[in-house]
C-alpha cells in the first residue's frame, strides 16, 4: 500500500488526506499543534467563510497569477459542495457568493473533516513538529507540505514551508502579512479607539490612488481595522515592504457629497444657533469620531451654531469625506489572517502541485505564493490544491 505523509492538519492538509485515503492510500498527518484545524476554527469570527461560489484568478495575488486556474477548475464550488455533502456538511450560499456552513459554526467544519478522515483510517500525530523532511521522503512514497504560512503565529503560523522548500533549492517569494490591521502615525486615532463606523477607505501609494473598499472601519489605539481596512491591506503591506509612502483616505459618510454635508451642517447651525458643533456632528458620527474630527482640525468642540460660517462648514465636510492618515506599518503576522508570498509557484506543477525540483514532494495551500481576497477565496484555493495533490498522488 502506498504511504503518504502530510505535514500540517489545516484545510489543504485535511482535504488532501481524505482524498488520498479514499483511494486506499495510508495517510499519516503530522500536526505541530495539540489539535488540527485551528485556523478553520477561528475563521469568519467562528462562522467560517468556507469558500466562494464565484472563483477566478482575478481574486488572487501572486507572482504567477495563472497558477490557480487549473486547480480552481478541477475543484471549484460545484465539486467542493458535492464533497461537503458527502461528509454531511451542508452549505449556506449568500447572495454575494460567500459560502458558510449551514450550521453557521466553524467547529462543525473542523469536526466533520477530522472525523471523516479518522473514519477513513488517517493517522494523526499531534504535537509533532517535523524537522527532518528528507527522512520523511525516504520513509514515504510522497510527502505533502501543508504547513500554512506565518500568518496567525499564535495558532501555529510559521515559515516551515519556506525552510523546507529552500532545502531542495526552491526559490521563495518574500512574505508579508495580509488581511491585517494598519498602524497609523497620527496620535488622534488613540482618542477614537473603540469607535466604529461604516465607511469607505481609499489606499494611496506615493499619493496615487491604489484601491478603495467599503465596509466597517474600527479605530484602535494603534490605528484602524475592520473589513474595509482588511480589504486594502494587501496593497498597503506590499507597498510598505517596498518602502513606498503609504496613506489612506477615510470617507466617514460615503452617502454624502461635500455640498450636501456642508448644507446640512449650515442648516442645523442656523436653526439651533446655540447648539455646539460637536452636538451637530454627533447627529452624523459616533461621538468619539466627531470629537476626533474637530480636534484634528483644531476647532473647539464648544463652537456654537451662530459662530459657524460656510468656510468652517466646508473645512469640516472635506475632513469627514476625505480624512487622510499616514500608514506606518501593519499589525504584523500574528494578527494577519493570511500571508502573501511563499514558495515560488514557477517551480511547482500547477496540475499536480508536485515540486519541479524534488520528486514526490508536494506543496499545498498557503505555503505557496498564492493569496486570495477576503471572502472565502483563500479557503477555496486550500481545498482545490489539496484535492489536486491527492489526485496526482493517487494516480502516480
Amino acid at each position: 500500500m502506498k504511504r503518504v505523509a502530510i505535514i500540517g492538519g489545516g484545510a489543504s492538509g485535511l482535504l488532501c488526506a481524505i482524498f488520498c485515503a479514499r483511494n486506499n492510500i495510508a495517510v499519516d498527518i503530522y500536526e505541530q499543534n495539540n489539535k488540527c484545524a485551528k485556523k478553520i476554527l477561528v475563521s469568519g469570527n467562528g462562522r467560517c467563510n468556507i469558500t466562494n461560489k464565484n472563483l477566478s484568478k482575478s481574486d488572487y495575488f501572486s507572482q504567477n497569477p495563472s497558477f490557480v486556474e487549473f486547480a480552481l477548475r478541477e475543484f471549484g464550488f460545484v465539486e467542493f459542495e458535492k464533497f461537503c455533502h458527502s461528509i454531511g456538511l451542508l452549505l449556506d450560499v449568500k447572495d454575494d457568493g460567500r459560502v458558510y456552513p449551514l450550521s453557521n459554526e466553524a467547529k462543525s467544519v473542523a469536526s466533520l473533516l477530522i472525523t471523516h478522515a479518522k473514519n477513513l483510517g488517517v493517522n494523526f500525530s499531534l504535537d509533532t513538529k517535523v524537522t527532518d523532511i528528507k527522512k520523511l521522503l525516504k520513509d514515504y512514497d510522497a510527502v505533502v507540505v501543508a504547513t500554512g504560512s506565518e500568518a496567525a503565529t499564535h495558532l501555529g503560523g510559521n515559515r516551515d514551508a519556506i525552510e523546507f522548500a529552500k532545502l531542495f533549492g526552491h526559490n521563495t517569494i518574500q512574505t508579508y502579512p495580509s488581511l491585517v490591521q494598519l498602524h497609523l502615525e497620527q496620535k488622534i486615532v488613540k482618542k477614537m479607539s473603540g469607535a466604529k463606523i461604516d465607511g469607505e477607505v481609499t489606499l494611496l501609494i506615493d499619493n496615487k490612488k491604489h484601491s478603495t473598499s467599503n465596509g466597517d472601519i474600527l479605530f484602535s489605539d494603534y490605528g484602524v481595522s475592520g473589513f474595509a481596512v482588511l480589504d486594502i491591506s494587501q496593497g498597503a503591506s506590499v507597498a510598505l515592504m517596498n518602502s513606498a509612502h503609504v496613506s489612506i483616505s477615510i470617507n466617514l459618510l460615503p452617502k454624502f457629497d461635500v455640498q450636501t454635508l456642508l448644507t446640512h451642517i449650515q442648516r442645523v447651525a442656523h436653526y439651533s444657533p446655540k447648539m455646539s458643533i460637536l452636538d451637530i456632528l454627533s447627529g452624523l458620527l459616533p461621538l468619539k469620531i466627531a470629537s476626533g474630527v474637530l480636534e484634528d482640525l483644531k476647532i473647539l468642540a464648544s463652537t456654537c451654531g451662530d459662530e459657524i460660517n460656510i468656510k468652517l462648514c466646508k473645512k469640516i465636510a472635506n475632513q469627514i469625506l476625505a480624512w487622510r492618515f499616514s500608514v506606518s506599518d501593519t499589525h504584523g503576522f500574528r494578527h494577519a489572517e493570511v500571508s502573501g508570498g511563499g514558495v515560488d509557484t514557477a517551480e511547482i506543477n500547477p496540475k499536480t502541485f508536485e515540486s519541479l525540483r524534488e520528486k514526490n514532494l508536494y506543496f499545498c495551500g498557503e505555503a505557496l505564493d498564492v493569496l486570495g481576497r477576503r471572502g472565502g477565496y483563500n479557503f477555496a484555493f486550500a481545498w482545490a490544491s489539496g484535492y489536486v495533490a491527492a489526485k496526482a498522488i493517487s494516480r502516480g
